[in-house]
């Protein structure tokens, strides 16, 4: 007939089936989510190092526009200062 010290012994092989395949899907989860941000921080590592080179190699070329005509460059922030002046006045 119905033998409860049986069904008990499936119910814990059960549960402890269970709870192993919910710890190492867990672990799973945890692992990829952890490499994806590695992934992403060396990216985004990468894209600075790209930006500050790139900024660096403008850099000179901006002394020069502006030491080679330095009236028309302090005419151009002035107005520059103006004009976002009355735009967040406005807002």
């Amino acid at each position: 007939m119905f033998d409860s010290s049986e069904l008990r012994d499936e119910l814990q092989a059960l549960k402890g089936e269970v709870a192993r395949l919910l710890n190492t899907t867990s672990e799973g989860i945890f692992d990829t989510t952890k490499s994806r941000a590695e992934a992403l921080a060396d990216q985004i590592k990468a894209a600075l190092n790209d930006l500050s080179e790139t900024l660096s190699e403008q850099e000179g070329g901006a002394e020069h526009i502006i030491s080679d005509r330095p009236i028309a460059s302090l005419a151009s922030a002035f107005a520059l200062g103006v004009v976002i002046g009355f735009t967040l006045r406005r807002h």
